[in-house]
Order: structure tokens, then C-alpha cells, then sequence
């Protein structure tokens, strides 16, 4: 089955903050994480001074597979605005949710705000 990965997941192991032992490499062969999220991870990185190719390869490594941000994952985001806003999700979130809800998948964060979030997938927490 696939997982869907939020950019504060793949974070967590890259960082090897806690949380990071649930993403084992036989988790992570399944895994998917959308275009927008694996920019988010990148740039961080890149702001943290890890050079663009290097940060490029370290926040794609891990992941079996990259998803482009489609027409209708846009749609998906939007429509979740109004169940969201007030958990502050940004657009990054709301992608990631996005999809999780289109590949009718597991979607993992780290972010506490989306526990108790009823959008239309499966979300669970690694910390």
C-alpha cells in the first residue's frame, strides 16, 4: 500500500528527530510524497547551507516515488481550505493532504494540528 509523506515526515528523518524509526526503509519503499512537499524539504535544506544538487539528493533518497502537483490535486487543496484554516495548515499541508485523498492513501506528518482533521484520508502521526 502506498503512504503518502507530509515534508515534516521526511524532515524528521533527515534530521533524525523523533519519530524518524517509524520511517524504516521497508516503510519508506512504499512511500510517495507530493512535488510541493519535496520542495519544501529541499529548501529547507538548502537554507540550512546544504548546496542545491546535494540538498536535491538527500531530500529525494528516501522516496520510492515523487507525485506532481496536479490540476486536481489544486482543486483538492482549495476545497480544503475552509475544514483547515482554522488548524493554520498552509498549502504545503494541504497538498500533501491532497494527495493522500487521490491516491485514497495513508498520508504521516509530524504536525499535531492535523490529528483530529476528518478530510477524506487516514492520517497518523509518527511522534
Amino acid at each position: 500500500m502506498k503512504k503518502v509523506l507530509d515534508a515534516s515526515a521526511l524532515m524528521a528523518l533527515l534530521f533524525g528527530e523523533p519519530g524518524c524509526e517509524v520511517l524504516t526503509l521497508e516503510f519508506l519503499k512504499d512511500s510517495v510524497i507530493s512535488t510541493v512537499n519535496l520542495t519544501e524539504v529541499q529548501s529547507t535544506l538548502v537554507s540550512r547551507g546544504v548546496p542545491l544538487e546535494e540538498a536535491w539528493q538527500e531530500a529525494s533518497g528516501y522516496i520510492s516515488r515523487t507525485e506532481p502537483f496536479t490540476a486536481n490535486h489544486a482543486k483538492l487543496a482549495a476545497s480544503l481550505v475552509a475544514q483547515t484554516h482554522s488548524h493554520g495548515l498552509s498549502l504545503g499541508d494541504r497538498a500533501c493532504l491532497a494527495l493522500g485523498i487521490s491516491l485514497n492513501a495513508p498520508v504521516y506528518t509530524t504536525d499535531q494540528a492535523w490529528q483530529n482533521l476528518r478530510v477524506g484520508c487516514e492520517i497518523y502521526l509518527i511522534r
